[in-house]
C-alpha cells in the first residue's frame, strides 16, 4: 500500500510507527502524568515537610489531621467571659513544639483584660478574621508539645490552618468529655 507524499502519515515497517506503538506511547505518557499528579497531591496533603496539626481525644482517637503548608495555625473560640470571638495564633518550631505568637479578638477588652497583653492592641490587617491583634506577654511565653483544650459548644473551638478549610473541633467531639489534645505530628 502506498502513502501519498506530503500526507504526514508514516508507513508501518522500518522507520514507520505502527498504531500499536503510538497507543503504547500515549499510555506511557498518560501514566507519567497521573504519577506526577499523585506525587504532587500527596506532597501537598502531607504539608511542606510532612507535618500536620492533629486533634485527638485523651484516649488517642484522631478527630482531625490537617496538613501544615507553612509553620502557622490558629485556634479560634468564643470567649465565655466576653461572649465574643477570639484566636490564639501559633508558630510551629523546628523541634515540633508550637509557640503562641499572636492573639486576636473582635473586642479589645479580650486582649487587654482577659489576656492582659503588655502592649496596646492594634487594628488587625485587612482581611484578618478578627478586628484586633496583639502580641502575648513575653514574660509568660507559651510553648507547647500538646495543647489541652475544652471543645464545648459554648466555646466553639475551631482550628484554622492556612490553605485548609476551618475545622469546627467542637462539632467533632461526640462523648461527654469535651477535652481534646492538639499536637504536631510528622
Amino acid at each position: 500500500m502506498g502513502v501519498p507524499s506530503g500526507s504526514g502519515a508514516r508507513a508501518a515497517g522500518p522507520g514507520g510507527t505502527s498504531a500499536h506503538r503510538r497507543t503504547l506511547r500515549w499510555a506511557a505518557a498518560a501514566a507519567l502524568v497521573v504519577a506526577a499528579v499523585v506525587t504532587a497531591t500527596t506532597a501537598a496533603l502531607a504539608g511542606a515537610d510532612g507535618r500536620a496539626v492533629v486533634v485527638r481525644t485523651p484516649d488517642g482517637e484522631v478527630l482531625a489531621s490537617v496538613p501544615l503548608t507553612g509553620d502557622r495555625f490558629a485556634v479560634g473560640y468564643r470567649n465565655s467571659v466576653y461572649t465574643t470571638l477570639a484566636e490564639e495564633r501559633y508558630r510551629v518550631l523546628p523541634d515540633g513544639r508550637f509557640e503562641l505568637v499572636e492573639l486576636a479578638a473582635d473586642q479589645v477588652a479580650v486582649l487587654e483584660e482577659y489576656y492582659a497583653v503588655p502592649g496596646a492592641p492594634r487594628p488587625a490587617p485587612s482581611g484578618d478574621r478578627r478586628a484586633h491583634v496583639a502580641e502575648p506577654d513575653p514574660a509568660r511565653r507559651g510553648v507547647f508539645d500538646v495543647l489541652n483544650i475544652a471543645a464545648t459548644e459554648l466555646g466553639e473551638r475551631t482550628l484554622y490552618v492556612p490553605g485548609a478549610a476551618p475545622v469546627p473541633i467542637w462539632r467533632l467531639v461526640t462523648g461527654q468529655d469535651p477535652t481534646v489534645l492538639l499536637e504536631i505530628e510528622r
